[in-house]
Parts: C-alpha cells; sequence; structure tokens
C-alpha cells in the first residue's frame, strides 16, 4: 500500500475538492419539500490527515433547508461515517492484513490509532459492509469477484491504475455511504 497518501497534502486536496463538486451536488438538488438548502456545516477533528490540511478538514459539508429545516448531509470522500479518522486512514490502515506486520505496525504508529480502533475497523469491513445495500451494488461490478474475508485490500486489489487513482476512486465508491438524508438508509446507493 502507498502510505506516502497520508503525507500528501495535494491528494488531501483533491479530496477536498470532491467533497465541494459532492457538496455543490446535493445544494442543488435542494430538499424534498422544495425548500433551498443553507450551508450548516458539522465541526470534525480529524485525525490521519497532514497538519497543513487539518483546517480545512475541520468541517464537514451539511445542509439545513430553509422550510422544514431538515438536516441534509452530502457524500464525503474525506470521512466515512462518524470516525475521527479520515477515511483515506481508515481504508490504508485497514488494508493491513496482518497487524504484527511491521508495515501495519508503521502506519498504526503513524496515525496514532490504538490496536482495538483498528480491530473494530476491521470488524466493521468484515461484518457490516457486506450487509450494506452498497456493497450488494458494488460486488456485482467485480470479476473475478472480490474475497469478502480479505476487505478493503481484496476490493483496492481488484482496482487497477497508481495507489492515488485506486484510492480516490475507492474513495469515491464508498462515498454513499457518508450520506445523510431524511428517510435515506445508510449506505443506500439510490438515496
Amino acid at each position: 500500500m502507498c502510505h506516502g497518501l497520508l503525507q500528501d497534502p495535494k491528494f488531501f486536496a483533491l479530496l477536498l475538492r470532491i467533497d465541494h463538486e459532492l457538496a455543490d451536488q446535493t445544494r442543488a438538488v435542494g430538499c424534498c419539500c422544495g425548500g433551498a438548502l443553507h450551508r450548516a456545516d458539522y465541526p470534525r477533528k480529524p485525525r490521519g490527515c497532514p497538519a497543513q490540511t487539518r483546517v480545512e478538514y475541520s468541517s464537514r459539508f451539511s445542509f439545513c433547508c430553509a422550510r422544514c429545516r431538515k438536516r441534509w448531509t452530502s457524500r464525503s470522500v474525506r470521512f466515512l461515517g462518524r470516525r475521527v479518522f479520515v477515511a483515506l486512514a481508515m481504508v490504508l490502515r485497514s488494508t493491513q492484513r496482518a497487524a504484527a506486520s511491521p508495515a501495519a505496525a508503521e502506519l498504526g504508529a503513524a496515525l496514532g490509532a490504538c490496536r482495538r480502533t483498528v480491530q473494530r475497523w476491521r470488524a466493521w469491513w468484515l461484518e457490516e459492509f457486506p450487509a450494506t445495500p452498497l456493497w450488494r451494488a458494488l460486488a456485482a461490478r467485480f470479476m473475478p469477484t472480490v474475497a469478502v474475508e480479505w476487505l478493503p485490500a481484496s476490493l483496492v486489489q481488484a482496482m487497477t491504475g497508481t495507489p492515488a487513482e485506486v484510492f480516490m476512486r475507492l474513495l469515491v465508491l464508498l462515498s454513499p455511504l457518508t450520506i445523510c438524508r431524511p428517510g435515506a438508509a445508510a449506505g443506500d446507493p439510490a438515496a
């Protein structure tokens, strides 16, 4: 895996730009009641990103309807749910199969992610993620099939391109899991 991405401010700037585009799309769609959406970002204390990008990653783009006051949170490639670690850090560290390997230990130490945190991430990949509507829709796209027991590493290996291209595409694929709209099921790609 390319751990250098975690220290690459240009890659984090690209993810921020993608998040801005996703937020613009959400705002353009508007609320289901017909009301306009106004920015109402959530504050975040991101971990796993370079210090020089931490300010840009200190909020999660979100909106509030001017009419019905419902909260709409756009898709994100920077954050995966409510986790404090940025999505890239979670995916990169979760691809490490053996927690005792030197590369995994080095990455874990660099991120400051304790063993229990990484175990929770692995459990999410192996138990919760395969049960999502998103995974059921994505799994059919890959031939040969992606080994669920080795997620997310098997998903990364199924993709082609440079590490930056692979991880950017993977984060975009995972972005429907990050959506929060009234009445939308988490991970529902149609939401």
